[in-house]
């Protein structure tokens, strides 16, 4: 599959029981691949993946592909405490007609590099089709150093993409410099986006497209085109949003910009609870100041996110 574009870790919506909203993921998925997303990433940390049951985790899989329609991949992200129930996962996402997968390290267990390696190769050894590698030492204490991504991509023909969210945008261009065009890089951090792309990233795993999917693609666009004072424009418009998705809470500041735009409700899944008090007011004051000033970067041209990526 091309890793390249804007891509979505979607969350997942919930009833009022706190059961899976298949009819709303149902339509967000086509909402996002109608509005210029060139893929669809599921189960991720942002979609609470860690909360869902394993025939959760299915059904879901299994609502996205449908969705899709065959018209943009589908990518399971792939996470568990242990390496046979990834393995699992990893097969049966396969199974159900996923392209792609995303893989996370063990949560909760924080490994060597032996370890780990031996983890990530047992899944990318138990399918056939593309594969991403998830890095984010903030969010899991696991860190997939550029030499280790290089490591795994000489053994591995179906590694072919990273989603770097290490928080430094220097690991783009360090990747880049050991494995060259062999492996897709991805920027995970919503607001480095733009100084991503700038030293050579292909892709963006991104956040805030749940809420604003249309300027998502046009700001990854604009910076890949070095398009660089409209970039910037609509960049800085956009960053109050886009920090939201670089701390502790980005789970439900997220969810909650949906729901203050009209895509859907803040609810969570516990053990996460939905914003409350003066945190709740601040974040709604912030993310209603730049949903008011939309329509200053609504209607900037919607292009093509692949244009010059030889695609």
């Amino acid at each position: 599959m091309d890793w390249k574009g804007v891509m979505p870790a979607i969350t997942t919506f919930f009833d009022e029981s706190y059961r899976v909203d298949h009819k709303s993921i149902e339509r967000h998925c086509r909402w996002l691949l109608s509005e210029g997303c060139l893929g669809i990433i599921a189960l991720g940390t942002l979609g609470e993946g860690a909360t869902l049951t394993f025939d959760e985790k299915l059904e879901v899989l299994r609502t996205c592909v449908h969705s899709a329609e065959g018209r943009a991949p589908v990518v399971a992200g792939i996470s568990s405490v242990t390496t046979s129930g990834a393995v699992e996962l990893a097969r049966a996402a396969a199974d159900l007609g996923c392209q792609g997968l995303m893989i996370l390290p063990p949560y909760v267990y924080q490994g060597d590099w032996r370890e780990m390696k031996t983890h990530v190769s047992a899944v990318l050894d138990a399918v056939r089709i593309s594969c991403m590698l998830y890095n984010n030492p903030v969010s899991y204490g696991t860190d997939f150093l550029p030499a280790y991504v290089q490591e795994l991509v000489g053994e591995h023909q179906n590694l072919q993409a990273v989603k770097e969210s290490s928080m430094d945008v220097r690991r783009v261009t360090a990747i880049r410099a050991l494995v060259g065009d062999r492996l897709e890089v991805s920027i995970g951090v919503d607001d480095l986006v733009v100084e991503a792309v700038g030293v050579g990233a292909s892709g963006w795993v991104s956040g805030l497209a749940n809420v604003l999917p249309r300027e998502s693609v046009n700001l990854f666009t604009l910076a890949l085109n070095g398009e660089r004072e409209k970039a910037f424009d609509l960049y800085r418009w956009f960053l109050p949003l886009l920090r939201m998705d670089t701390v502790p809470k980005f789970v439900q500041l997220i969810k909650l910009a949906q729901s203050e735009a009209g895509v859907a409700s803040s609810r969570v899944r516990p053990p996460l609870l939905e914003l409350a008090g003066t945190e709740l007011q601040e974040a709604r004051n912030t993310i209603n100041q730049v949903l008011r000033n939309r329509s200053g970067v609504r209607d900037e041209p919607t292009m093509n996110a692949t244009k010059g990526m030889g695609t």
